[in-house]
């Protein structure tokens, strides 16, 4: 692994964060899941509070109106094992799932979708724009006391004017990220860590399904890990935050294996490419509440 950097802790004391989005001035946004914000991360890894959103702020992206879009779980319920903080069942029984927006300049935050044809949503995840302008994002459930949801995938316009569902009954969607060409969308499910691949056929539109499964198998590791969120490398190789066994594993799109990085925490849960070459690794350690960076070997992928 010696074409990586070591580690460098750019930030502690975080309220289990995810959805890092590096910014032009160097500092970094995120949400902190736990204590229901949007928190922007200055260089010199102070913090301050961009927007209460209540909560489980959960996936973050920058639009192209240059507003925050955040993928909000609607809450867990939190458990400590000395140090570490751990997620666990939804907060409520009733699904309270939905999509927000966030002004950056002023902090208020509007809720652009909650249901889905009169159904709730139940606990987006992970979100990414695409070329049109519209995003695509991760319902992955949540588990309550009747059990576990199903997860989905959907499609979105930015002005809350429409939304469809593209994928039923996955089980436990979580990171989302496009190709370099924009024409397959490639999703990580957590529980059974498998990254599928999905053609985009049209804006916000996947082709069918094959029998029984959801796309393409791109791949899984080779040890027991749980796959978190995603992003893509600009030659198309898909990082993909891991836990458990904490780290990034990246995985060749045409399925030709996977590499690992190991980061110091069990639940290595995001990671977003920065800098001006792209090649600053901001990787979120969400149990111990900690953002890491590391020199990537390769560029990552610039936002739609």
């Amino acid at each position: 692994m010696s074409d990586f950097g070591a580690p460098e802790v750019v930030a502690t004391g975080l309220r289990f964060p995810e959805g890092p989005v590096p910014m032009p001035d160097g500092s970094v946004l995120l949400v902190e899941i736990a204590r229901g914000t949007l928190t922007r991360v200055a260089p010199d890894g102070s913090l301050s509070v961009v927007a209460e959103l209540g909560g489980g702020p959960n996936g973050l992206a920058i639009g192209p109106d240059g507003a925050a879009y955040v993928c909000n779980n609607g809450g867990f319920q939190w458990t400590r094992a000395g140090p570490l903080l751990f997620p666990g069942h939804a907060a409520h029984d009733a699904a309270c799932g939905s999509i927000q927006r966030v002004d950056l300049a002023s902090g208020a935050v509007t809720t652009l979708y909650d249901s889905f044809e009169g159904e709730r949503l139940k606990g987006p995840n992970d979100i990414v724009f695409d070329r049109s302008g519209g995003f695509w994002f991760t319902d992955h459930g949540q588990v309550r006391s009747s059990g576990r949801d199903h997860g989905a995938i959907y499609h979105a316009s930015a002005d809350g004017s429409s939304i469809t569902r593209q994928r039923a009954e996955m089980i436990g969607p979580n990171g989302i990220g496009l190709s370099p060409d924009g024409g397959t969308l490639y999703v990580s499910e957590t529980m059974t860590a498998r990254v599928w691949a999905m053609e985009v056929v049209a804006p916000g539109q996947l082709a069918p399904p094959p029998p029984w499964a959801p796309g393409r198998f791109v791949g899984t590791p080779p040890a027991f890990r749980l796959l978190d969120s995603l992003a893509v490398e600009e030659g198309g190789r898909i990082c993909v935050g891991t836990m458990v066994e904490g780290g990034i594993t990246i995985f060749d799109p045409d399925g030709g294996g996977s590499e690992f990085l190991p980061i110091p925490d069990i639940g290595v849960t995001n990671i977003a490419f920065g800098g001006a070459d792209r090649r600053d690794a901001y990787i979120t350690a969400s149990t111990t509440g900690t953002l890491y960076r590391v020199r990537w070997p390769r560029p990552g992928l610039a936002p739609a």
